[in-house]
């Protein structure tokens, strides 16, 4: 017994000594299965000679890519198509560490977002945990439909683009039907306004359709079935509390704020008086000077030809401007009750208003 360990150890030092033995030998040798002991031992002992390799990632300035693993994938399989992707630099060497680590029985078949700057542990770590498969998305208070797709552009996360996006939320009549009878759009708008601001938690292979229903359901979640009821006690349809409410988020930096600056649109509806909200003028350009949300004068007040722009029309724009918060829809829904008709940023750089019941006043709040 002594001289058979004495035979196996010897072997396993002139294995590790000897650097013609390559792991594609051994893979041949053992049928690429790495069953027993012995077997298992040798190849720790080589991936102890080569952990630099391991720890060396494919392109450390390598782009975030999709990678999926079917059912049934072998190691073998996975990792040829690592190699082939560019995201691993040899195949024996990731499949010896799997099996070294007790990782190939482990691997779950889904969409992972890999990238050539993992090296092959972090990469075998990931493809073990199905919730790594998750794409995590945050649509920002006040994003208009087309910031939301230059996000999905910028996400390679995604299977689809942000034109698919724009597409997907380009007409109400393109809903599912339950979804489009509980927003009470009328058909033929655009969804601008129920995509809810939120960090989502998504899907791999979620779709542009599904993603657009995913923010809209997030939205309708937002409202109690009571907030409902006082939308319509008001008078308003769900689609005229969004559009104010996506001019409240457009003007108030402070959600505190929300309902009073709420309530001072309001006022001046009640009274016929112009909105004159300067984001309706701001999304009236539609992103021709080169943003969203440019700085304008007082000149493109009257000088911006558009249906939304509330300098120049009366009562609402024909719809929201951007995506509210829920705070904003609340603060519309339940706004504060003053006399107040103007506000204005405050002069201390704060961003928070001072409010004013006449001109006179708005105009001796100036800076």
């Amino acid at each position: 017994m002594l001289r058979i360990l004495q035979a196996v150890v010897l072997m396993v030092g002139l294995l590790a000594a000897c650097s013609l033995i390559t792991f594609g030998v051994l893979f041949v040798v053992t049928g690429g299965s790495v069953g027993s002991t012995l077997q298992t031992a040798l190849l720790r002992v080589q991936l102890a000679s080569r952990e630099a390799e391991l720890n060396t990632p494919a392109d450390p300035n390598g782009r975030l890519v999709r990678f999926t693993i079917a059912p049934g994938d072998t190691p073998q399989i996975i990792a040829r198509n690592l190699e082939r992707m560019g995201l691993i630099r040899n195949v024996d060497l990731f499949v010896a560490y799997l099996r070294v680590e007790g990782l190939d029985t482990r691997i779950q078949a889904t969409t992972y977002f890999l990238t050539p700057a993992q090296t092959i542990p972090q990469i075998a770590a990931t493809i073990i945990d199905s919730r790594n498969s998750s794409i995590t998305f945050r649509v920002i208070e006040g994003w208009r439909l087309e910031e939301i797709a230059a996000a999905v552009d910028a996400d390679p996360r995604f299977a689809f683009t942000g034109a698919d996006f724009l597409a997907a939320t380009s007409d109400t009549a393109l809903l599912p039907s339950e979804l489009f009878e509980q927003i009470q759009a009328p058909r033929g708008v655009s969804l601008e306004g129920f995509m809810a601001p939120d960090t989502y938690s998504l899907p791999p292979d979620i779709t542009a359709a599904e993603l657009r229903d995913t923010f809209i359901r997030r939205f309708l979640e937002q409202l109690r079935p009571e907030d409902l009821a006082a939308v319509s006690a008001k008078g308003f349809t769900l689609r005229d509390v969004v559009t104010l409410a996506s001019i409240v988020e457009r003007e108030s930096v402070w959600p505190e704020e929300n309902a009073r600056i709420a309530g001072v649109y309001l006022n001046r509806l009640a009274i016929g008086m112009p909105l004159q909200a300067d984001p309706t003028v701001q999304y009236g350009l539609n992103g021709s000077r080169g943003t969203w949300w440019p700085q304008i004068t007082q000149a493109d007040y009257q000088a911006v030809i558009s249906p939304y722009n509330t300098y120049r029309i009366s009562g609402l724009p024909p719809g929201p401007i951007a995506n509210p918060s829920r705070s904003a829809l609340l603060a519309t829904i339940y706004p504060e009750s003053t006399p107040y008709l103007y506000f204005r940023a405050r002069c201390d750089g704060s961003l928070y208003h001072n409010f004013a019941v006449t001109y006179a006043e708005h105009l001796a709040n100036s800076c």
